[in-house]
């Protein structure tokens, strides 16, 4: 079966449609925007003011939102619909993927606009934030699968905003407690140390360590999805 353009924007009207009834996108929207203002308002801030911002647009748009159409499908019985459908697993969940895209890169342009965040190699923090994106995508549409309802998705969620919204600030513990040096190795930990080095002037050579860690989170979430998705679909 060939991959058709056709199904997946088809299945993203749905998700525009519905979403435009819903008012979680418009409430969760100017969270990071908040934080970005802020970081605008200081004079030369760091890098890491900047991705405080861009994680938590992550974290509040890419996989909230992801996390919510998918557990709204199944809250409502229509996942099985799509799944019963002629389109693919790689379309049904290209369509359902692509407004959280959409509406993450359209939060962080924004984002970066407000803070006049201006990193010094567009091209590899453009890379890294694609790949970012992917992950949290996957983390979102992982979570949705294995919750029961909106309300649960959202409960779900809560201990990744913590890690993943604000994990640079548990980095300061790490030499007091040891366990915590995991830390490090987390993707939005990860970006930040990519988007320093990138700053003090480093090429892909100096952070391709940080752009492998952040593709081996994508890769990994990508394959629980679509393990967890296979496995629904047989046992609907």
């Amino acid at each position: 079966m060939t991959f058709s353009i056709k199904r997946v924007y088809a299945i993203f009207q749905k998700d525009v449609k519905d979403i435009l009834k819903n008012l979680y996108v418009s409430t969760m929207l100017p969270v990071p925007l908040v934080f970005s203002f802020i970081a605008g308002r200081e004079d030369n801030p760091p890098a890491e003011a900047h991705y405080i911002a861009i994680n938590l647009a992550f974290i509040i748009i890419t996989a909230f939102l992801q996390c919510a159409i998918i557990a709204e499908e199944k809250e409502k019985n229509t996942l099985r619909g799509l799944m019963l459908s002629p389109a693919s697993t790689m379309e049904i969940l290209s369509g359902k993927s692509l407004l959280s895209f959409l509406f993450t890169v359209v939060a962080i342009l924004l984002g970066v606009t407000i803070s006049g965040y201006q990193p010094a190699n567009i091209y590899i923090i453009s890379i890294a934030i694609i790949i970012s994106i992917i992950f949290y995508i996957a983390l979102g549409t992982l979570l949705g699968l294995v919750s029961k309802s909106v309300m649960e998705a959202s409960v779900l969620m809560m201990p990744f905003l913590f890690i993943f919204g604000f994990g640079t600030f548990l980095q300061g513990y790490i030499d007091k407690y040891p366990v915590l040096t995991f830390i490090e190795y987390l993707p939005n930990i990860q970006l930040v140390s990519l988007a320093s080095e990138v700053e003090m002037a480093g090429g892909i050579a100096d952070v391709w360590s940080q752009l492998a860690v952040i593709t081996m989170w994508a890769v990994v979430a990508g394959i629980l999805v679509v393990t967890v998705y296979k496995r629904r679909e047989m046992n609907e």
